[in-house]
């Protein structure tokens, strides 16, 4: 008997050495920043593809059995994934992952919100209430992120709260440092006007010193017009911008007439890591990617 007990003893020490927080990321950069902070006492899960737009994503039945399993649910917090998310966490009834629970994780708690509008009007395209939901490609906020999964992960496993405040801490330092190479790589073109297709780049632009307040889009969500663009054409020609920046989710075609049109440069960008080539490695790879993407084009090479 006495055997037996030690065994099973034993396999318990086991279960209990390999025990993992199962978390569920809305979103690839909210997921690249939980790896960094969780690593191997970690499993996530990523409900969005990097080349998708997060803002219509197909709540598959699937994505309900994964976030049945979650301990997590790491989501931006500001409307980004308003369309499809609340409706599966809704159909869990997962008392883990619910509104106000240990594992609802709001990850731009503490970020400065830019765009919050002062009133709701459809008219003016896709707006969200909370302000502008794109806040992850300012690494100031993904410091921001980091820290509020580090605590949402030590609050979940606390025998391992030292490790995921460690790991946070190695996050940050490593962000410091690669964004003053950052800044430093776009300080020449500081002031420089840049357009995009949707307004997805506010703050970027407000990080590192660009005007990107130009958009193909008339509003946003909305498709550009034949009218429409022939204005963003002449103002890119009057303003001689040089770059234009493309999600891979939208219609390339429409970015690659205006660049012909005005000589610009399409810049294939993404706010997810793995959405272009040379993006897989995560958050600071993808950072690293935009950046010297972006001040190329802007160069002229």
């Amino acid at each position: 008997m006495k055997m037996f007990w030690t065994l099973g003893l034993a396999l318990a020490v086991v279960a209990s050495a390999h025990a993992k927080l199962n978390i569920v990321a809305s979103t690839p950069d909210l997921a690249a920043i939980a790896l960094e902070i969780g690593g191997s006492d970690v499993d996530i899960t990523t409900l969005a593809r990097p080349s998708e737009d997060a803002h219509f994503i197909d709540a598959k039945p699937s994505f309900i059995v994964k976030l049945n399993k979650a301990d997590a649910l790491l989501q931006g917090g500001a409307e980004l994934e308003i369309g499809w998310l609340p409706t599966l966490v809704a159909g869990t009834r997962n008392a883990r992952i619910a509104s106000g629970a240990p594992g609802d994780v709001r990850c731009n708690a503490g970020v400065n919100m830019l765009e919050v509008p002062t009133s709701l009007d459809r008219a003016k395209g896709d707006i969200h209430a909370a302000g502008n939901p794109h806040y992850l490609v300012d690494p100031e906020n993904a410091k921001i992120v980091a820290h509020n999964i580090a605590e949402a992960f030590a609050r979940l496993d606390g025998a391992s709260s030292d490790k995921y405040r460690a790991n946070e801490k190695r996050f940050a330092a490593q962000l410091e440092a690669k964004l003053t190479e950052w800044r430093q790589r776009l300080a020449p073109f500081k002031g420089a006007k840049v357009v995009a297709y949707h307004n997805s780049w506010p703050y970027f632009a407000h990080q590192f010193g660009l005007e990107i307040d130009l958009f193909l889009e008339p509003k946003p969500g909305i498709p550009p017009s034949p009218a429409h663009l022939a204005g963003v054409i002449t103002k890119m020609k009057e303003q001689k911008v040089r770059a234009i920046l493309h999600d891979p989710f939208l219609d390339r075609k429409t970015a690659d007439a205006v660049a012909k049109a005005t000589g610009a440069t399409v810049v294939h960008v993404t706010q997810f890591p793995g959405g272009q080539k040379g993006t897989e490695g995560g958050y600071i790879p993808m950072m690293y990617y935009l950046v010297n993407s972006i001040a190329s084009a802007l160069g002229g090479k």
